[in-house]
């Protein structure tokens, strides 16, 4: 039953240490970005620098989710409004009162640029759903792959994972569980059997020399390259941090849950499973493409023709049931990334609504699973509708893959400039986790960005006209948010800005440095 206090229903909290991190690794999904990523990775004038990118990019992760670890350890009351939260709280305890009047634009400006990568990025992972299950089926019925197909995979998969997202984070802890036993069971077997057949195939011509150059950087120009794609694979782990008002202890496991689920699946999986794929290529994998790194990077799914070289050699030939098994297996991180995802967006929204920042119906929750029930069925229609213009064609998906991480690299960037404010001027903070690593993660962030864009900018061709609409997209979506400001304050009198009492008006304890707000966020 949903908990009540005067009549209004709210989240009950019942997630531990394992549940909030669960929920965090499912979004971090080593078995699904492997396999949809890798063919972008190998392009052959970089990808011998694969490795030591995904190496660079999870520092940079872990610089981030120190900020966000800290920032939560601080705001354990933050609840489901993560760095929307923050964002407020770290304004609203700085001495200088003339300070506090930005509180409100400084939050609602962090949430809605937050919307950019919580309502697209579960759109992007419905078509690389659509995409993967074309796959597989089009193993046995070559002639399957038609649009209206594809677009009804991902309507039924967003329909599924919004239905899951439904009933509760519970039954998506348990989800999660499963779904990331099944991915991790499937990385190492494959790592292990790729290290397996290149022990056992001494004769062939690999890439990678020996196992120095696999994890060793090659070249600066590549290295850039390749991290600019590889820091998209580890994105995720602040999903723990909207899960605040449904962890029973969120001061303690918050934190814990950032980094173990970024230790867990980036440092351990992510490190294991590059360096298996990287080792094992060579140049007998042959295509149209030509061989070696090209072959995967004119591949539809590189991981799966290596699954079926080295099962049919190590598994008695059976390479085909073997890459069939891992396709499955990517089906079902997808699952977990995406309910993951949704998950984390509809409770920064559900924040923003009970807020009033957002129209009031997305604050509300359903009387029985006490979910966030129509910012649900609105972003499981968002994810349906980019997940079918993603699922088109290779444009498409580029366009939404872009504006996904726009808002990524915005928000995390933000969250770290946000690290650094709210722990100004506080006495005995800690150096590192409040001053250098948040300082080096947003300048990371910010560098990625503009590294993102401009490598895409200057390809030419569909690649730059991609961008160039995704870059749009984002300046429209931030101008609409601005709009949507001005018009509540035609309409409803709501100013945009803080009058200067109201930190007062709130309880706030002025200049205590505590980080403990005794009244609501607005």
């Amino acid at each position: 039953m949903a908990t009540e206090t005067g009549g209004e229903v709210r989240m009950q909290p019942t997630l531990g240490l394992t549940g909030v991190t669960i929920n965090a690794m499912a979004l971090i999904a080593p078995g699904a970005f492997l396999w949809t990523t890798y063919q972008i990775q190998a392009v052959p004038s970089s990808a011998m620098n694969m490795w030591f990118s995904v190496f660079i990019a999870t520092a940079i992760a872990m610089l981030t989710a120190i900020a966000y670890a800290t920032l939560a350890r601080r705001y354990p009351e933050a609840g489901p409004g993560s760095s929307y939260y923050f964002a407020e709280a770290a304004v609203l305890q700085q001495e200088e009162h003339r300070h506090f009047k930005f509180a409100r634009l400084s939050k609602f400006i962090v949430g809605w640029a937050s919307h950019l990568y919580y309502w697209v990025y579960p759109g992007v992972m419905v078509a690389f759903m659509g995409l993967v299950i074309t796959y597989i089926i089009q193993t046995f019925v070559p002639s399957f792959g038609a649009p209206w197909q594809e677009v009804l995979v991902c309507i039924v998969f967003a329909i599924i994972v919004g239905t899951i997202a439904y009933i509760g984070v519970t039954g998506a802890t348990l989800a999660n569980i499963i779904i990331n036993a099944i991915q991790i069971i499937a990385l190492v077997s494959f790592s292990i059997l790729a290290v397996v057949y290149r022990i056992q195939h001494p004769e062939l011509h690999y890439m990678h020399p020996n196992p120095l150059s696999v994890v060793l950087p090659h070249d600066l120009g590549g290295l850039i390259f390749q991290s600019t794609i590889a820091i998209l694979l580890v994105v995720g782990f602040e999903s723990a941090t909207a899960l605040a008002a449904e962890a029973k202890n969120p001061a303690r496991d918050i934190p814990r849950g950032v980094i173990l689920s970024l230790v867990i699946q980036a440092v351990i999986f992510y490190f294991l499973e590059y360096f298996a794929a990287n080792f094992v290529i060579n140049d007998a994998y042959k295509n149209a493409g030509g061989s070696g790194f090209a072959a995967a990077n004119s591949s539809v799914a590189p991981i799966g023709d290596l699954a079926r070289i080295i099962g049919d050699s190590l598994l008695g030939g059976n390479g085909l049931a073997y890459a069939m098994m891992l396709a499955a297996s990517v089906v079902v991180a997808l699952v977990g990334t995406s309910l993951s995802c949704l998950n984390t967006g509809v409770r920064v929204t559900y924040a923003m609504g009970k807020d009033t920042e957002l129209p009031v119906v997305f604050g509300f929750l359903h009387g029985r699973f006490r979910t966030p029930h129509v910012g649900v069925i609105v972003l499981t229609i968002i994810s349906a509708l980019v997940g079918s213009y993603g699922v088109l064609n290779v444009n498409n998906l580029t366009q939404v893959t872009l504006i996904s991480n726009i808002g990524t690299f915005l928000l995390y960037g933000m969250t770290c400039l946000i690290c650094l404010i709210a722990f100004r001027g506080v006495p005995g903070r800690s150096f590192f986790s409040t001053i250098l690593a948040p300082a080096l993660g947003a300048l990371m962030n910010i560098l990625m960005l503009v590294g993102v864009l401009y490598y895409a900018i200057t390809a030419g061709g569909a690649s730059q006209l991609n961008t160039i609409i995704a870059a749009l997209f984002a300046v429209a979506w931030l101008v609409i948010g601005f709009g949507y400001l001005y018009i509540r304050k035609l309409v409803t009198g709501m100013p945009i800005l803080y009058p200067e009492d109201h930190k007062e008006k709130l309880g706030l304890k002025m200049g205590s440095g505590s980080g403990v707000l005794s009244g609501e966020s607005s």
